[in-house]
Protein backbone atom coordinates (compact mmCIF):
# COMPACT_ATOMS: atom_id res chain seq x y z
CA UNK A 1 0.00 0.00 0.00
CA UNK A 2 1.10 3.55 -0.72
CA UNK A 3 1.03 6.07 2.08
CA UNK A 4 1.23 9.60 0.76
CA UNK A 5 2.59 12.48 2.76
CA UNK A 6 -0.23 14.78 3.76
CA UNK A 7 1.83 17.71 2.50
CA UNK A 8 3.35 16.65 -0.83
CA UNK A 9 6.21 18.77 -2.13
CA UNK A 10 5.50 21.22 -4.89
CA UNK A 11 8.17 21.81 -7.55
CA UNK A 12 7.48 24.70 -9.92
CA UNK A 13 3.79 23.92 -10.10
CA UNK A 14 4.16 20.13 -10.07
CA UNK A 15 2.61 18.24 -7.16
CA UNK A 16 4.80 15.29 -6.29
CA UNK A 17 3.24 12.73 -3.93
CA UNK A 18 5.60 11.22 -1.38
CA UNK A 19 5.93 7.45 -1.05
CA UNK A 20 7.66 5.81 1.88
CA UNK A 21 10.90 4.20 0.71
CA UNK A 22 10.07 0.72 2.01
CA UNK A 23 6.70 0.83 0.24
CA UNK A 24 8.24 1.95 -3.03
CA UNK A 25 10.88 -0.74 -2.62
CA UNK A 26 8.21 -3.44 -2.28
CA UNK A 27 6.45 -2.17 -5.41
CA UNK A 28 9.75 -2.50 -7.26
CA UNK A 29 10.32 -6.03 -6.00
CA UNK A 30 6.89 -7.08 -7.26
CA UNK A 31 7.44 -5.44 -10.64
CA UNK A 32 10.83 -6.99 -11.32
CA UNK A 33 9.90 -10.44 -10.06
CA UNK A 34 6.86 -10.30 -12.37
CA UNK A 35 9.25 -9.30 -15.17
CA UNK A 36 11.20 -12.51 -14.61
CA UNK A 37 13.96 -11.57 -12.17
CA UNK A 38 14.89 -13.80 -9.29
CA UNK A 39 14.21 -12.33 -5.86
CA UNK A 40 17.95 -11.68 -5.48
CA UNK A 41 18.12 -9.97 -8.86
CA UNK A 42 15.06 -7.85 -8.13
CA UNK A 43 16.56 -6.82 -4.81
CA UNK A 44 19.90 -5.88 -6.41
CA UNK A 45 18.16 -3.61 -8.92
CA UNK A 46 15.48 -2.09 -6.70
CA UNK A 47 17.67 -1.52 -3.63
CA UNK A 48 20.14 0.33 -5.88
CA UNK A 49 17.40 2.53 -7.36
CA UNK A 50 15.83 3.31 -3.99
CA UNK A 51 19.22 4.27 -2.54
CA UNK A 52 19.69 6.56 -5.53
CA UNK A 53 16.42 8.33 -4.69
CA UNK A 54 17.39 8.53 -1.03
CA UNK A 55 20.72 10.09 -2.01
CA UNK A 56 18.89 12.69 -4.09
CA UNK A 57 19.92 11.22 -7.46
CA UNK A 58 16.34 10.94 -8.68
CA UNK A 59 17.53 10.65 -12.29
CA UNK A 60 18.75 7.15 -11.35
CA UNK A 61 15.96 6.21 -8.95
CA UNK A 62 12.39 4.99 -9.37
CA UNK A 63 12.19 6.77 -12.72
CA UNK A 64 14.18 3.75 -14.00
CA UNK A 65 11.62 1.17 -12.81
CA UNK A 66 9.54 1.34 -15.96
CA UNK A 67 12.54 1.81 -18.26
CA UNK A 68 14.24 -1.38 -17.04
CA UNK A 69 11.01 -3.39 -16.93
CA UNK A 70 10.18 -2.37 -20.50
CA UNK A 71 13.68 -3.35 -21.62
CA UNK A 72 13.19 -6.81 -20.08
CA UNK A 73 9.80 -7.15 -21.79
CA UNK A 74 11.34 -6.19 -25.13
CA UNK A 75 14.13 -8.73 -24.69
CA UNK A 76 16.97 -6.23 -24.33
CA UNK A 77 17.91 -7.29 -20.77
CA UNK A 78 18.12 -10.90 -19.56
CA UNK A 79 16.52 -10.98 -16.09
CA UNK A 80 18.14 -14.25 -14.94
CA UNK A 81 21.52 -14.06 -16.67
CA UNK A 82 24.58 -14.95 -14.57
CA UNK A 83 27.80 -12.95 -15.12
CA UNK A 84 30.91 -14.89 -16.17
CA UNK A 85 34.61 -14.17 -15.67
CA UNK A 86 36.11 -14.61 -19.13
CA UNK A 87 39.66 -13.38 -18.42
CA UNK A 88 41.11 -13.86 -14.96
CA UNK A 89 44.54 -12.70 -13.81
CA UNK A 90 45.78 -12.09 -10.25
CA UNK A 91 45.09 -8.33 -10.22
CA UNK A 92 42.83 -7.98 -13.24
CA UNK A 93 39.80 -9.62 -14.82
CA UNK A 94 37.19 -9.16 -17.51
CA UNK A 95 33.55 -9.97 -16.76
CA UNK A 96 30.87 -10.68 -19.37
CA UNK A 97 27.52 -10.14 -17.70
CA UNK A 98 25.74 -12.18 -20.41
CA UNK A 99 23.04 -9.53 -20.73
CA UNK A 100 22.24 -9.33 -17.01
CA UNK A 101 20.74 -6.19 -15.55
CA UNK A 102 23.41 -3.61 -14.88
CA UNK A 103 23.16 -3.66 -11.10
CA UNK A 104 23.63 -7.44 -11.10
CA UNK A 105 26.64 -7.32 -13.43
CA UNK A 106 28.29 -4.30 -11.82
CA UNK A 107 27.91 -5.60 -8.27
CA UNK A 108 29.45 -8.91 -9.34
CA UNK A 109 32.38 -7.08 -10.98
CA UNK A 110 33.02 -4.75 -8.03
CA UNK A 111 32.92 -7.62 -5.54
CA UNK A 112 35.49 -9.44 -7.68
CA UNK A 113 37.72 -6.34 -7.70
CA UNK A 114 37.46 -6.15 -3.90
CA UNK A 115 38.50 -9.79 -3.53
CA UNK A 116 41.50 -9.28 -5.80
CA UNK A 117 42.55 -6.19 -3.86
CA UNK A 118 42.32 -8.13 -0.58
CA UNK A 119 44.78 -10.66 -1.95
CA UNK A 120 47.11 -8.55 -4.07
CA UNK A 121 46.72 -4.90 -3.00
CA UNK A 122 44.86 -3.78 -6.10
CA UNK A 123 42.12 -5.27 -8.22
CA UNK A 124 40.92 -3.99 -11.59
CA UNK A 125 37.88 -5.54 -13.26
CA UNK A 126 36.17 -4.52 -16.48
CA UNK A 127 32.57 -5.33 -17.33
CA UNK A 128 30.75 -5.66 -20.64
CA UNK A 129 27.53 -7.05 -22.06
CA UNK A 130 25.43 -5.86 -19.14
CA UNK A 131 22.87 -3.06 -19.32
CA UNK A 132 22.50 0.33 -17.62
CA UNK A 133 24.45 0.02 -14.35
CA UNK A 134 22.61 2.95 -12.75
CA UNK A 135 24.20 5.33 -10.25
CA UNK A 136 27.93 4.76 -10.69
CA UNK A 137 28.82 6.01 -7.19
CA UNK A 138 27.13 2.96 -5.67
CA UNK A 139 29.97 0.67 -6.72
CA UNK A 140 33.06 2.45 -5.31
CA UNK A 141 30.92 2.83 -2.18
CA UNK A 142 30.86 -0.98 -1.92
CA UNK A 143 34.66 -0.90 -1.80
CA UNK A 144 34.70 1.87 0.82
CA UNK A 145 32.27 -0.07 3.00
CA UNK A 146 34.73 -2.97 2.77
CA UNK A 147 37.49 -0.67 4.08
CA UNK A 148 39.11 -0.01 0.71
CA UNK A 149 39.28 2.74 -1.91
CA UNK A 150 37.30 2.32 -5.11
CA UNK A 151 37.14 4.15 -8.42
CA UNK A 152 34.90 3.67 -11.46
CA UNK A 153 34.91 4.78 -15.09
CA UNK A 154 31.73 4.05 -17.06
CA UNK A 155 30.92 4.82 -20.69
CA UNK A 156 27.82 3.87 -22.68
CA UNK A 157 29.37 1.57 -25.25
CA UNK A 158 28.58 2.67 -28.79
CA UNK A 159 25.96 5.17 -27.66
CA UNK A 160 27.14 8.63 -28.62
CA UNK A 161 24.64 11.42 -29.23
CA UNK A 162 23.94 13.17 -25.92
CA UNK A 163 26.97 15.36 -25.20
CA UNK A 164 28.49 17.91 -27.56
CA UNK A 165 32.30 17.82 -27.82
CA UNK A 166 34.18 20.97 -26.80
CA UNK A 167 33.96 23.29 -29.79
CA UNK A 168 31.04 21.42 -31.40
CA UNK A 169 27.25 21.61 -31.32
CA UNK A 170 26.27 18.05 -32.27
CA UNK A 171 25.99 15.33 -29.64
CA UNK A 172 28.86 12.89 -30.07
CA UNK A 173 29.61 11.50 -26.58
CA UNK A 174 27.73 10.12 -23.59
CA UNK A 175 27.63 11.43 -20.03
CA UNK A 176 30.58 9.16 -19.08
CA UNK A 177 30.56 9.29 -15.28
CA UNK A 178 33.49 8.89 -12.91
CA UNK A 179 33.03 7.88 -9.27
CA UNK A 180 35.33 7.49 -6.26
CA UNK A 181 34.84 6.44 -2.66
CA UNK A 182 37.14 6.07 0.34
CA UNK A 183 36.44 4.99 3.92
CA UNK A 184 36.50 7.18 7.03
CA UNK A 185 37.11 5.74 10.47
CA UNK A 186 33.99 6.88 12.31
CA UNK A 187 31.89 8.52 9.64
CA UNK A 188 30.29 7.96 6.26
CA UNK A 189 32.76 7.43 3.40
CA UNK A 190 34.06 10.11 1.09
CA UNK A 191 32.00 9.83 -2.09
CA UNK A 192 32.51 11.58 -5.43
CA UNK A 193 29.98 10.72 -8.15
CA UNK A 194 30.06 12.96 -11.21
CA UNK A 195 29.39 12.98 -14.91
CA UNK A 196 31.93 14.44 -17.30
CA UNK A 197 29.00 16.36 -18.78
CA UNK A 198 27.34 19.30 -17.02
CA UNK A 199 24.52 17.01 -15.95
CA UNK A 200 23.34 13.42 -16.28
CA UNK A 201 20.90 12.76 -19.12
CA UNK A 202 18.47 11.33 -16.58
CA UNK A 203 18.11 14.74 -14.94
CA UNK A 204 16.93 16.17 -18.26
CA UNK A 205 14.45 13.30 -18.52
CA UNK A 206 13.32 14.03 -14.97
CA UNK A 207 12.70 17.66 -15.91
CA UNK A 208 10.59 16.50 -18.86
CA UNK A 209 8.48 14.29 -16.60
CA UNK A 210 8.09 17.13 -14.11
CA UNK A 211 7.24 19.59 -16.89
CA UNK A 212 9.85 22.14 -15.85
CA UNK A 213 12.75 23.94 -17.46
CA UNK A 214 16.37 23.16 -16.63
CA UNK A 215 19.01 25.63 -15.39
CA UNK A 216 20.94 27.75 -17.84
CA UNK A 217 24.20 26.21 -18.98
CA UNK A 218 22.95 22.64 -19.27
CA UNK A 219 21.69 22.43 -22.84
CA UNK A 220 22.00 23.74 -26.36
CA UNK A 221 19.40 23.29 -29.10
CA UNK A 222 20.01 21.73 -32.51
CA UNK A 223 21.54 24.98 -33.78
CA UNK A 224 23.91 25.32 -30.84
CA UNK A 225 21.93 28.02 -29.07
CA UNK A 226 21.64 27.94 -25.26
CA UNK A 227 18.25 26.69 -24.05
CA UNK A 228 16.51 25.80 -20.81
CA UNK A 229 13.76 23.80 -22.57
CA UNK A 230 14.40 20.03 -22.14
CA UNK A 231 12.11 19.36 -25.12
CA UNK A 232 14.82 20.89 -27.32
CA UNK A 233 17.22 18.15 -26.22
CA UNK A 234 14.73 15.44 -27.18
CA UNK A 235 13.60 17.20 -30.37
CA UNK A 236 14.10 16.25 -34.01
CA UNK A 237 16.79 17.25 -34.75
CA UNK A 238 18.00 16.88 -31.17
CA UNK A 239 19.95 19.32 -29.05
CA UNK A 240 22.81 18.35 -26.78
CA UNK A 241 24.05 18.50 -23.20
CA UNK A 242 27.25 20.47 -22.69
CA UNK A 243 30.50 19.01 -21.37
CA UNK A 244 31.45 19.79 -17.77
CA UNK A 245 33.35 22.98 -17.13
CA UNK A 246 31.53 25.99 -18.55
CA UNK A 247 34.24 28.32 -19.90
CA UNK A 248 36.78 25.51 -19.33
CA UNK A 249 34.64 22.75 -20.81
CA UNK A 250 37.70 21.29 -22.51
CA UNK A 251 38.43 19.74 -19.08
CA UNK A 252 35.15 17.81 -18.94
CA UNK A 253 35.60 16.89 -22.60
CA UNK A 254 39.09 15.54 -21.85
CA UNK A 255 37.83 13.49 -18.91
CA UNK A 256 35.10 12.08 -21.15
CA UNK A 257 37.79 10.76 -23.49
CA UNK A 258 39.54 9.12 -20.53
CA UNK A 259 36.30 7.30 -19.68
CA UNK A 260 35.84 6.16 -23.30
CA UNK A 261 39.29 4.55 -23.28
CA UNK A 262 39.15 2.99 -19.82
CA UNK A 263 35.47 2.06 -19.62
CA UNK A 264 34.85 1.48 -23.31
CA UNK A 265 37.98 0.06 -24.92
CA UNK A 266 39.44 -1.94 -22.00
CA UNK A 267 36.09 -3.56 -21.24
CA UNK A 268 35.61 -4.59 -24.84
CA UNK A 269 32.21 -2.88 -24.97
CA UNK A 270 33.46 -0.23 -27.37
CA UNK A 271 33.38 3.55 -27.63
CA UNK A 272 30.88 6.23 -28.62
CA UNK A 273 29.90 5.74 -32.26
CA UNK A 274 26.57 7.51 -32.66
CA UNK A 275 24.18 4.75 -31.66
CA UNK A 276 20.96 6.08 -30.12
CA UNK A 277 19.95 3.00 -28.10
CA UNK A 278 22.37 1.82 -25.43
CA UNK A 279 23.07 -1.89 -25.45
CA UNK A 280 25.39 -1.87 -22.43
CA UNK A 281 27.65 0.30 -20.34
CA UNK A 282 31.37 -0.33 -20.57
CA UNK A 283 32.84 -0.38 -17.06
CA UNK A 284 36.23 -0.34 -15.38
CA UNK A 285 36.49 -0.69 -11.59
CA UNK A 286 39.72 -0.44 -9.60
CA UNK A 287 40.03 -1.13 -5.87
CA UNK A 288 43.00 -0.26 -3.66
CA UNK A 289 43.71 -2.09 -0.39
CA UNK A 290 44.93 0.74 1.83
CA UNK A 291 47.21 -1.35 4.02
CA UNK A 292 49.23 -2.48 1.01
CA UNK A 293 50.34 1.15 0.66
CA UNK A 294 50.28 2.73 4.13
CA UNK A 295 49.28 1.89 7.70
CA UNK A 296 45.56 2.19 8.29
CA UNK A 297 45.93 4.48 11.32
CA UNK A 298 48.14 6.84 9.30
CA UNK A 299 45.61 6.85 6.48
CA UNK A 300 42.73 7.76 8.78
CA UNK A 301 44.77 10.40 10.62
CA UNK A 302 45.82 12.05 7.37
CA UNK A 303 42.30 11.98 5.95
CA UNK A 304 40.71 13.51 9.04
CA UNK A 305 43.44 16.18 9.17
CA UNK A 306 42.70 17.03 5.55
CA UNK A 307 38.98 17.28 6.25
CA UNK A 308 39.50 19.54 9.26
CA UNK A 309 41.89 21.73 7.30
CA UNK A 310 39.39 22.13 4.45
CA UNK A 311 36.48 22.81 6.81
CA UNK A 312 38.52 25.53 8.60
CA UNK A 313 38.12 27.88 5.64
CA UNK A 314 36.08 31.02 6.12
CA UNK A 315 32.61 30.64 4.63
CA UNK A 316 31.55 32.25 1.38
CA UNK A 317 28.34 34.34 1.43
CA UNK A 318 25.23 32.17 1.57
CA UNK A 319 26.95 29.12 3.06
CA UNK A 320 26.49 27.79 6.58
CA UNK A 321 29.24 25.15 6.48
CA UNK A 322 31.72 23.40 4.21
CA UNK A 323 30.85 19.81 3.35
CA UNK A 324 33.20 17.12 2.11
CA UNK A 325 32.22 15.01 -0.92
CA UNK A 326 29.44 12.62 0.03
CA UNK A 327 28.13 14.51 3.06
CA UNK A 328 25.20 16.08 1.17
CA UNK A 329 24.04 12.65 -0.08
CA UNK A 330 24.28 10.91 3.28
CA UNK A 331 22.48 13.74 5.08
CA UNK A 332 19.75 13.85 2.45
CA UNK A 333 19.31 10.07 2.71
CA UNK A 334 18.88 10.24 6.46
CA UNK A 335 16.14 12.83 6.08
CA UNK A 336 14.37 11.09 3.19
CA UNK A 337 14.40 7.74 4.96
CA UNK A 338 11.88 9.30 7.33
CA UNK A 339 10.07 11.66 4.98
CA UNK A 340 9.71 9.38 1.94
CA UNK A 341 10.54 9.77 -1.75
CA UNK A 342 8.81 12.17 -4.13
CA UNK A 343 7.65 10.54 -7.36
CA UNK A 344 6.15 12.73 -10.08
CA UNK A 345 2.85 11.71 -11.66
CA UNK A 346 4.36 10.95 -15.07
CA UNK A 347 6.86 8.53 -13.57
CA UNK A 348 4.26 6.85 -11.37
CA UNK A 349 1.79 6.42 -14.25
CA UNK A 350 4.54 4.89 -16.38
CA UNK A 351 5.46 2.46 -13.59
CA UNK A 352 1.81 1.43 -13.25
CA UNK A 353 1.41 0.97 -17.01
CA UNK A 354 4.46 -1.27 -17.14
CA UNK A 355 3.23 -3.24 -14.12
CA UNK A 356 -0.04 -3.96 -15.93
CA UNK A 357 1.93 -5.31 -18.91
CA UNK A 358 3.26 -8.00 -16.55
CA UNK A 359 -0.18 -8.87 -15.17
CA UNK A 360 0.07 -6.88 -11.94
CA UNK A 361 -2.67 -4.70 -10.54
CA UNK A 362 -0.88 -1.54 -9.35
CA UNK A 363 -4.21 -0.10 -8.15
CA UNK A 364 -3.76 -2.38 -5.12
CA UNK A 365 -0.55 -0.50 -4.34
CA UNK A 366 -2.69 2.60 -3.72
CA UNK A 367 -5.02 1.00 -1.19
Amino acid sequence: MIFYNSRPEKLQGVIMPTIQSDTLRQCGYELFEAAGCSLEGAQAVVDHLIESDLFGHHSHGAIRFYEYARAIREGRFQPRAIPEVIINNPCAAVVDACGALGQVGATFAMNLAVEKAKQHGTGTVTLRNTSHVGRVGAYPLLAARAGMIGIAFVNAGNLGYQIAPFGGIDGRLSTNPIAFSAPRQNDDPILVDMTTSVVAEGKVRLALNQKRHVPEGWLIDAEGNPTTDPNKFKGDPPGAILPLGGVVAHKGYGLSFVVELLGGILSGQGCAAGERIMVSNGVLFTVYHIEHFIGLSTYFDELEALIQHVKSSRLAPGFEEILVPGEPEFRYAQRKQNEGIEVDDTTWKSICEEARMFGLNPDQWLC
